[in-house]
Formats: structure tokens, C-alpha cells, sequence
């Protein structure tokens, strides 16, 4: 059985990891927190202490660290003696963590695909940009590595697999569909880092269809859903990691990816886009300083770990799935629904760090007691789906299938 937990960042979903692996620490063992600035690991180990969160006594403990720098990585893991790594810090950091897991043994989580702070918008194949050209490195070493062990990339993967274990014998479509019908009441802010927010749509959007990428503009191509608890919504094309996974790993020939945008923030994001301000190339002012824009507009947007205490309102994700099933049509919907006041009273966050959150600490318990000890590197759909859903309605995240007129909940 492997215990104890490393942490990394320091951020919205850091907080609910961390929470929620104090609320987990029978199994999961010392829990440690590192990012560059202590302080904000310091707070959040605070904050855990305050609500009384630890379910046994154990090590809570805080720390400094770059972690793009491996070899400091890895003095950390070892001397922490801990076995799994949560990283849940900037995407820009995939790599040097997992080398550093490679390096020690540990076993390696992450809730999203690399990113080069360099490249902006890369095309697919995205896993096979960075990520799975390591695959061999890890199964060397036995290393387990579970990517995209988030809600999405993460519980949405679970979720098609799932539809394809247990309600088709072939799956023609998976349209995933991410909705937060919440508000923050502030005039413009994202949930996550703005950086890398941004980033996922100042490009072209790819999703997979009949079998091969297909490539639009970004709030292009919109559709209005109508999901469970939170009603119609209007979501739009838009790439994201699991499109090119599981169109991989479970052949899937249509897999689309479909977010929730208003109408304000569509038009405060096109403003800033065309004026250049979303750019991640250096620009020189009049006074002879280099800035690069997107990172002033960062500076200047509400941080969203600040957002949490005033959000109200649900959020709804899930698969919508067709496909056959004893040689008859069958369609289907997966999905979750948070509540952002619930998440904020729980652990301090918001729901949309929430969702992102607590699927990552499912897997790590997961690996710990062995189910998802793999010892090389996977996708969450490469895994069972079954345990994993259920130990998520457990510790916070149900899970339920809508079909026709009847609602199931899973577990």
C-alpha cells in the first residue's frame, strides 16, 4: 500500500486536494504541500486545521519549492518519503514532476495535459505531444502515472468508459458538456489561472469527428443543451484533452467537447483578443518596459482562489453518449452536478475547483490501495471506471445516468 502525499500548488484546486486528502489521511497517510510561495501553502494547511478536517493525526506539513526544478523535486519526495505526487499546480509543470516521480518511484497525478509556456494553442495529437512519448520511460521505472485525473479530463473519461463496459456494445458519439450556471458576481474573472484559461481559446478549436480532427474558430459553432437541475444552456465547441484520448483509447469516431459561455464574458474576451492583449509575445511601452500582455491581464483579473466566497449557483458536467446497445439505438447522459456555496462551506473553494479537485484525490486513494496502481503510465479511461465512481459519490461527487425518463444514481 502506498501513503503519503506530496502536493504541489497552491491554488483553488490545491485547497480542495488538500482538504480533501485530510479528510482521506486513514488512507492516504502524511499529506505535504509545496509551491513557490509558502505562504500560501501555509494558509491552506491553516484553513484545513480551522474546520478540523484531518480524519487521524498525521503529518500536515508545508513547503517551498520550484518544481521546474526536478532535481529539488525530488530531494522533496524523498525526504517527505512520500509515494504519491498530486500536481496540481501549472499546467507548465507536467514534465519536470513526472521526471522527478520517474526519478524517486513516486506515483505521479496529474488534471490536465503540458502546456510550453513557449507554444500557445498546439494542435493535436495533445497527449502525444508530451505525455505519451514518456509512456516507456514509466514502465520502466513502474511507475504510475494516471493523466488528466480531473473532472474534465478526468471523471468524463471515466464516465465513457463506463457507457462502454456496461451500456453499449458500440459507441457512435460522445459529446462532453461542461456547464457553470454559477455566478461570481464580479464584472470579469476565470476560474482557473487566467494564463491557461486563455490560452485553451485564443486558437483554433479541434474536435474529432468521423474518425479525424476537424478544426473551427473558437465560439464558432454553439448549441443550446438542456442538462439536469440547471436547464438550458448554451454551450460551444471548444478543444480539451480528453478529445484526443479517448478518441484514441476507445475508438471512438465523434468525441466533441462542448463549454458553457455568457454572452458577456464572450464579448470582454473578444475585446481584449483583438486588441492583442491576450498575447503571450513580449511587447515594448513607450517608456522602454517589455511586458508580456497576457500575463498584465492576469496581474490585473480577480485571483480564483478570491472568487470562492461569494459564488452561488450549480454547476452540471457530463457525457452525453449514443451509440448501440443489442443491436437497438441507445443514448444516455452521465453526469455530476455541484453546488458552488456547498464547496466554498466544505473546503474553502469554489465548485468548478472543487470538481477539479476531488477526482484527484479519489485516484490517489485509489493507488494507494492498489486498484490503480498500474506501474506505468495511463488515461482514466485506461482504468475501471466503477470504483473510482463510486469512491467519488462518497466523498463528495455523485454521479448519476439519465436515460429517456428515468435518473440512476451510480454507486
Amino acid at each position: 500500500m502506498k501513503k503519503h502525499v506530496l502536493i504541489i500548488g497552491a491554488g483553488g484546486v490545491a485547497q480542495v486536494v488538500a482538504h480533501k486528502c485530510a479528510q482521506n489521511n486513514d488512507v492516504l497517510g502524511d499529506i505535504h504541500i509545496a509551491s513557490r510561495t509558502l505562504a500560501k501553502c501555509e494558509a491552506i494547511v491553516a484553513s484545513i486545521h480551522e474546520k478540523k478536517a484531518l480524519k487521524v493525526d498525521g503529518k500536515l506539513e508545508a513547503h517551498a519549492l520550484d518544481a521546474m526544478d526536478v532535481e529539488a523535486t525530488k530531494k522533496l519526495i524523498e525526504s517527505t518519503g512520500a509515494r504519491i505526487v498530486i500536481n496540481v499546480g501549472s499546467a507548465f509543470l507536467n514534465m519536470s514532476v513526472l521526471s522527478a516521480c520517474i526519478g524517486t518511484g513516486a506515483a505521479y497525478i496529474d488534471t490536465a495535459i503540458h502546456e510550453d509556456p513557449r507554444k500557445v494553442c498546439e494542435a493535436p495529437p495533445w497527449y502525444a505531444n508530451y505525455e505519451w512519448k514518456r509512456r516507456e520511460e514509466c514502465e520502466k521505472a513502474g511507475v504510475t502515472a494516471v493523466l488528466g485525473a480531473g473532472f474534465d479530463p478526468g471523471v468524463v473519461n471515466a464516465y465513457a468508459r463506463l457507457a462502454r463496459d456496461e451500456y453499449f456494445d458500440r459507441i457512435d458519439s460522445i459529446d462532453i458538456i461542461d456547464i457553470n450556471a454559477g455566478s461570481h458576481g464580479r464584472y470579469f474573472a476565470t476560474n482557473f489561472d487566467p494564463e491557461i484559461n486563455f490560452r485553451e481559446f485564443t486558437g483554433q478549436v479541434w474536435s474529432w469527428q468521423d474518425g479525424k480532427w476537424t478544426s473551427n474558430k473558437m465560439f464558432e459553432v454553439g448549441k443550446e443543451w438542456d442538462l439536469p437541475v440547471v436547464g438550458k444552456q448554451k454551450a460551444y465547441l471548444t478543444g480539451h484533452d480528453e478529445v484526443h484520448s479517448l478518441s484514441q483509447i476507445l475508438g471512438v469516431p465523434n468525441v466533441r467537447f462542448w463549454m458553457g459561455f455568457g454572452d458577456h464574458y464572450i464579448n470582454v474576451f473578444n475585446v481584449l483578443n483583438n486588441l492583442g492583449l491576450l498575447s503571450e509575445r513580449p511587447v515594448t511601452t513607450a517608456e522602454g518596459v517589455e511586458v508580456v500582455p497576457l500575463k498584465v491581464v492576469k496581474a490585473v483579473l480577480p485571483d480564483p482562489s478570491s472568487l470562492a466566497p461569494g459564488y452561488t449557483g450549480k454547476t452540471c458536467i457530463g457525457d452525453l453518449v449514443k451509440g448501440v446497445k443489442d443491436g437497438k439505438e441507445r443514448e444516455i447522459f452521465i453526469y455530476n452536478v455541484a453546488d458552488h456555496k456547498e464547496a466554498f462551506e466544505e473546503v474553502g473553494s469554489q465548485g468548478i475547483s472543487y470538481t477539479a479537485g476531488v477526482p484527484a484525490v479519489a485516484a490517489a486513494m485509489l493507488i494507494a490501495t492498489g486498484e490503480w496502481d498500474a506501474g506505468k503510465m495511463v488515461n482514466v479511461e485506461d482504468l475501471p471506471a466503477r470504483p473510482f465512481l463510486e469512491l467519488l459519490g462518497r466523498i463528495g461527487l455523485p454521479s448519476h445516468v439519465r436515460e429517456a425518463d428515468s435518473d440512476t444514481p451510480i454507486g
